[in-house]
């Protein structure tokens, strides 16, 4: 969905960078190129992860799912590790996302996209 539909100001107003929206028909985030995983908050809902060629993505699961404390939520990498495009990163149980009253969206952020000046988003 596009970044002015996401039920978060913050991400709707891509203020860390352009983004854009995934309503997950499933529960696996999987990376989305080769790199490594900067960043992987303790709560495992969100993850940094940054490509070969230097693209900065924070991936985040859900809106205000912080609150969860990481209940739902499996990791399935650590931070510094290297990954590859596909590889399963983080499982989070969508049911339990909804029922502590959270969108599940999967919010999907470039944060150094100023660097890029030929970047498109698909929405």
């Amino acid at each position: 969905i596009p970044a002015s539909e996401i039920a978060d100001p913050m991400f709707a107003q891509e203020t860390m960078g352009p983004s854009v929206g995934i309503e997950p028909s499933n529960g696996t985030v999987v990376a989305p190129f080769d790199g490594k995983v900067t960043m992987l908050f303790p709560t495992r809902h969100a993850i940094g992860v940054t490509s070969k060629d230097g693209i900065e993505v924070l991936i985040h699961i859900g809106i205000d799912t912080v609150a969860m404390n990481g209940d739902g939520f499996e990791a399935f990498i650590k931070q510094d590790d290297e990954i590859t495009k596909g590889q399963k990163l983080i499982h989070f149980d969508r049911k339990k996302i909804k029922d502590a009253g959270h969108p599940d969206t999967v919010i999907v952020v470039v944060t150094n996209g100023a660097q890029f000046t030929d970047l498109k988003k698909a929405v």
